[in-house]
Parts: C-alpha cells; structure tokens; sequence
C-alpha cells in the first residue's frame, strides 16, 4: 500500500509542476507584464527598475524556478488592482467555493445514485424510463441554462428560492442543483450499468437460487461489487464541480473563485487568474489522489498493479 501511494504522490506532484509550467508560460507569452503597471508617470527608469523588481532581467528557467518557490511557499503574489496578497484573496472565496462544490457533490450522490439503483433494479419500468431520461437531460442541458431557467421559474415566477448571493440553507438549493444537475445524470448512468452487470453475475444468480431475499441481494451482494466505478466517478466529479463553479457563481452571484476568475479576466488581474488555476488544479489533484488511495482501499487488487 505504502508503495501504492508512493507512486501516486509522485504523479501528482509531477501532474501539479506541469501546471505551474503551463502557467507560467501563458503569462509570459501574452506579453510583458509591466505593461498591466504602465500609466502616464512612468518613466524609462521606473520601467526598467518594475522589470527588476518582477524578476524579468533573469533568465526565463531562473524566474520559472522563483515562480515555483514562491507557490510552494503559498506566495501566490501580489493583485495589480487591489494591491493584496492574491494568496489571502484566494483564501477569503475559497470557502463558499468548497460550500457550493460540496452541495452540488451532495445533490449528485443523493440524486444519482439511488436513481440508478433503482433503474437497475426495475429494468425495463417506468423508474428505468425516468431513470434513463434523468441522465439523457444532465448530459444534453448546460449547467448555465439550469441556472438561468431555475431562477426564472423558481426565484422570478414562484417566488420560492432567492435568486443569488450567499446567505441560508435556501441560497444553496437552486445553485447546488444547476452545478450537480450534469454530475447526478453521470452517475445515475454509471451505477445503472455497474448494478446491471453486477446484478446479472453467476454470484448474484448462485446467490439468487439459495434463497437470499432481493434485498439481500441487491445490498449485500450486487450493490458493494458495483460501486467501484460510481466511487471513482464520484471523486473525480467533486474536484470537477469545484472547476465547473465557475459558470453557476457567475449566475448566481456567489461570491467563491469563479465569480473572482471572471472578475480578474475583466480587470485583466492575471495574478489573481493564475492564483485561481493554480488553487483549483490543487484541489482537483488531490481529489484524485484521494480516490486513488480510497480505490485502492476498496480493491485491494488495484495497489499490486
């Protein structure tokens, strides 16, 4: 195990410099970033003085090396506009991401999965049929037009939810469906075909023709066995809600990373930008590594390959 989880942490250390490196390139080739600094009072000297200071006089391998101690420091340097650290920037929308993340994760599991056990389980019903269409419409409607459509029925003509901001339990509703809507319907798919194929194993018939009662069947037998995908899915799914966050908190309001990424795009903030990406990469990493080491807990198969 411990070998396991060696080689993983190696990959993503090695999958997080690979970003740091696609970064620091694409703010490098979109131009000089002195020139997000220029107003009419500076002069030739304070120019080149700005370009010192920013490390730009050195070779680009040695400023790539300073980039990436600094980030290992948690030094995500400084906003152009708001003259703060972007690492306490960071920090301050961090939480209401991960609440929103974390909710939308929760309404896919809630959602998803019973759903797929259930069309599993009554093949060929009217659950089966709903089931089926539930995952068809996640995949087919973008996450921006459930957000947008939520709010008109919702917020505009019912009056039921509040339509943006963060504050209660009843702010999280709309903005956790639109950003899990996708998630759930994946799911939902995933664990109907793990439970059909589990479901029509020799082991689930062999435990069929002793006499085993369906529900013991479907929970003791079929349902640990078809979990291992959905468990990977799930995983995966939470690190990419907090990426897709984006779109819904530009939607909503919600004051977390994406409504700051968008934000920083309009004022031309890249230090907040590249803040952002580099923060959001970590958490989508480490929520790899994390379903890595619980798969492997899971199958104990999977740490011997």
């Amino acid at each position: 195990m411990l070998r396991f989880l060696r080689k993983r942490l190696i990959a993503s250390a090695i999958a997080m410099l690979l970003v740091t490196l696609v970064v620091f390139v694409l703010a490098r080739i979109q131009g000089d970033p002195r020139a997000l600094y220029i107003d009419e009072n500076m002069s030739q000297e304070m120019y080149e003085a700005l370009g010192r200071e920013l490390g730009l006089d050195r070779p680009l391998y040695y400023q790539y090396w300073v980039f990436v101690s600094q980030i290992a420091t948690g030094d995500l340097g400084v906003s152009i506009h708001q003259h703060r650290p972007v690492a306490d920037i960071v920090l301050e929308r961090l939480p209401a991401t991960l609440k929103l993340a974390t909710a939308g994760f929760i309404f896919s599991i809630v959602i998803g999965v019973p759903l797929g056990i259930l069309s599993a389980v009554r093949r060929g019903s009217a659950w089966d049929f709903a089931g089926r269409t539930f995952a068809v419409l996640g995949h087919s409607l973008p996450s921006f037009w459930v957000a947008i459509m939520a709010i008109f029925i919702f917020s505009v003509q019912l009056r039921w939810l509040p339509a943006f901001g963060d504050g209660g339990l009843d702010h999280y509703i709309l903005p956790a469906v639109a950003l899990g809507w996708a998630a759930a319907g994946g799911q939902m798919r995933l664990m109907r075909s793990a439970m059909l194929e589990t479901l029509d194993s020799q082991y689930v018939v062999l435990a069929r023709a002793k006499g085993v009662s369906q529900r013991g069947v479907i929970f003791k037998h079929a349902l640990r066995n078809a979990l291992l995908a959905p468990l990977t899915f799930a995983g995966l799914t939470l690190g990419s809600l907090i990426t897709g966050a984006i779109i819904v908190e530009t939607v909503f309001a919600w004051p977390g990373l994406g409504l700051l990424a968008i934000n920083a795009v309009v004022a031309s903030d890249y230090a907040i930008l590249q803040g952002v990406m580099i923060v959001i990469t970590f958490f989508y990493i480490a929520t790899s590594l994390l379903v890595d080491v619980v798969y492997a807990w899971v199958d104990p198969r999977i740490r011997y390959e």
